[in-house]
């Protein structure tokens, strides 16, 4: 059976933090503030595919109390969230991003994002799509107070009847 999964997180915007996303070190001024390296499209994504699985979300995997997962590298997650889901009998099939930024510019890093993310997850870079947008300056990414992502995966776990609790 076809499970589709949808994450969403949000990280603010702060001085002398890095700027990571997709697991690429991106040149800004600001970073993104939060425990592990507030990879915020990485989370959204670790988030759709626990959803698929109906396994609550990366602060029920991760959490944020837990000093192992300061500054923790959410690429290396994301790879453990693909092997518990390869680990229950799914597959992911395909998953797709969207990262709300006013700034920096994200065109040229978006396939060295994609790749990081692929190879993470154990996927053909074309199971993993990846866009970016601004908001027109509208809201708390617009005022480049944060920035968001939205992720959708889809898994397949394996059952042709009913449904995977």
């Amino acid at each position: 059976m076809i499970r589709i999964g949808h994450g969403y997180d949000v990280h603010r915007m702060q001085e002398g933090r890095r700027l990571v996303l997709g697991g690429v070190d991106i040149p800004c001024e600001r970073g993104l503030l939060g425990h592990s390296d507030a990879d915020v499209v990485t989370h959204a994504l670790m988030d759709a595919i626990l959803g698929a699985m109906r396994a609550g979300d990366i602060g029920k995997l991760f959490p944020d109390t837990d000093p192992a997962y300061e500054g923790a590298d959410s690429i290396k997650l994301l790879s453990r969230v693909a092997e518990l889901a390869r680990s229950r009998g799914y597959r992911i099939l395909d998953c797709d991003c969207t990262i709300g930024a006013q700034v920096p510019k994200l065109a040229p890093f978006r396939e060295q994002m994609r790749r990081n993310m692929a190879d993470a997850m154990g996927l053909d870079l074309g199971s993993v799509g990846l866009k970016a947008t601004t908001t027109e300056r509208l809201g708390f990414v617009g005022r480049e107070e944060g920035m968001e992502a939205w992720a959708v995966a889809l898994l397949d776990d394996g059952c042709t009847e009913g449904a995977r609790e």
